[in-house]
C-alpha cells in the first residue's frame, strides 16, 4: 500500500519534548524515511515552534495541521476528544493513529481505520502516584481507545499482557512493537565530545548515571541508598522539582552523601549520549514501565545496566542487563561493586547489551508499525 495519508495526534509531538514527544516524533521520523510514497499529517490542537520536531516537517511528506473551524481553534481539547473526527473525514485519511493512548471519543463512527498506542497501565499499578481523578480520566480514555481502535499497538509484551487482563481485549488485536531510541545513542562519542561534557558539567573521573524523571516510581532512591557502601559517585539526570526528588535530596544530605551525588537539572538531549558513555553502568531501577527507553540508551552507548524486576525492565535490556529487586539494596550494591571493578564482568555485560539493541532498530519498527496499519485498513474494509 502506497499514497495513503495518515493522520495521526500530533499534541504530544508538538508539546512535548520527552516520552510520548519522543515516542510520537519517532513514529513520524521512522516511517516518513522508510515509507516515502505516504504523506504524514499531524493533527495538533495547538501550533508552536518545536525544535525537534521542525526537522520533521521539513520533510515534503510530513504535514502539520491545526483545528480547521473557529470553534476547534477555541475549544482545542474537545476539538481533539471529538470535533477531529469530522476534519479527517474530510480531508479524506486512510487512516488515523492515536499516538498517546487515546482516540477521539467518536471514532468508531469514523469511515476510517484507526490505531491506538498504548504504552502502559502504569496508573491501575502504582495508583499511588496518581490523583485519583487522574486515574478515573485514563481508565475511561485508554479503555475506550483500546476498545474502539481498529488495532492496538502495545510497546512491550508486558503492557500487551495489562491490556488483556485489566480490559480483556483480544490479543489478536494488539501487535507488540518495541520503540528504538534515537540513533545517536548508536554512535561512537569521540574523545573531544567526553571531554567536552565532562568539563561542562564537572563530570567525576569515575562515576554511575542514572537518567529520568526523579519519582517515587522510577526508585531513584534504590540506588541512592547503596551509594553509602561503594566507592563510586552517583550522576543523577533529573528533575528536582517533585515531592519526591525532595525526599531524595534529604536522604542524600542526612546521610552525608552530598559529595557523592551529583544532580544534573535540564540537560540537553545531545549531551545524554556522552553522559552514558562515560558511565561505568547506568541505574534503572523503576517499579514499573510500559518499556523502557533508558535502558535501550544506555546500552546502545555500550554502557551496561543495573535495572529492577517486576515489570518490563528485561524485555528492554535482554542479556545487557542485571536485574535485582527494586527493594535490594545488597543485590544492588554487590552487582555495582562488580561492574564497577570487574572489567571482564562489565565487558561481557556491554557487548551482550550493544548486540541486544540491535533488535531495536528504526527500519524494524517502521516495518512492523506499517504491517500494523496494512491489517487495520484491510481489517475495516472487511
Amino acid at each position: 500500500m502506497e499514497g495513503l495519508i495518515i493522520g495521526y495526534d500530533g499534541k504530544r509531538a508538538v508539546a512535548n519534548n520527552t516520552g510520548l514527544g519522543n515516542y510520537s516524533r519517532y513514529v513520524i521520523d521512522t516511517l516518513s524515511i522508510g515509507f516515502p510514497r505516504n504523506t504524514y499529517r499531524l493533527y495538533s490542537p495547538t501550533l508552536r515552534e518545536n525544535p525537534r520536531l521542525e526537522p520533521l516537517l521539513m520533510r515534503a511528506n510530513v504535514e502539520l495541521s491545526g483545528p480547521s473551524s473557529a470553534f476547534g481553534r477555541r475549544f482545542g481539547s474537545l476539538w481533539r476528544s471529538v470535533g477531529i473526527t469530522r476534519q479527517l473525514n474530510a480531508d479524506d485519511i486512510s487512516l488515523y493513529h492515536g499516538l498517546s493512548n487515546e482516540l477521539p471519543l467518536n471514532i468508531a463512527r469514523a469511515a476510517f481505520p484507526s490505531v491506538v498506542t498504548i504504552h502502559d497501565l502504569i496508573y491501575r499499578r502504582v495508583p499511588e502516584d496518581y490523583k485519583p481523578v487522574d486515574r478515573a480520566m485514563y481508565d475511561y480514555k485508554y479503555r475506550r481507545a483500546a476498545e474502539n481502535a481498529t488495532r492496538v499497538i502495545a510497546i512491550s509484551r508486558k503492557t500487551r499482557d495489562d491490556l488483556v487482563e485489566d480490559y480483556q481485549i483480544d490479543p489478536a488485536k494488539i501487535d507488540i512493537i518495541y520503540q528504538g531510541c534515537d540513533p545517536r545513542f548508536g554512535l561512537s562519542v569521540v574523545f573531544e565530545e567526553k571531554e567536552r561534557v565532562r568539563a561542562a558539567y564537572r563530570l567525576p573521573k569515575r562515576y554511575f548515571i542514572s537518567v529520568g524523571t526523579v519519582q517515587s516510581r522510577k526508585n531513584q532512591m534504590l540506588a541512592v541508598k547503596a551509594l553509602e557502601r561503594l566507592d563510586l559517585p552517583l550522576v543523577i539526570v533529573g528533575n528536582r522539582k517533585s515531592d519526591y526528588a525532595a525526599e531524595v535530596a534529604a536522604y542524600i544530605t542526612s546521610h552525608g552523601l552530598t559529595d557523592k551525588v551529583l544532580w544534573l537539572d535540564n540537560v540537553p538531549f545531545a549531551d545524554l549520549p556522552a553522559l552514558y558513555a562515560m558511565a561505568e553502568f547506568s541505574s534503572y531501577t523503576s517499579r514499573y514501565e510500559g518499556f523502557g527507553i533508558p535502558v535501550i540508551e544506555s546500552l546502545s552507548t555500550g554502557t551496561p545496566v543495573i535495572a529492577a524486576t517486576g515489570s518490563c525492565l528485561e524485555e528492554a535490556g535482554g542479556p545487557g542487563a542485571v536485574y535485582v529487586d527494586p527493594d535490594d539494596v545488597d543485590g544492588f550494591v554487590e552487582n555495582a561493586r562488580r561492574m564497577s571493578g570487574d572489567r571482564i564482568f562489565h565487558d561481557k555485560y556491554a557487548e551482550k547489551g550493544r548486540h541486544y539493541v540491535k533488535r531495536f532498530s528504526a527500519d524494524e519498527f517502521a516495518r512492523l508499525t506499517m504491517a500494523c496499519y496494512r491489517k487495520a485498513i484491510i481489517e475495516k474494509i472487511i
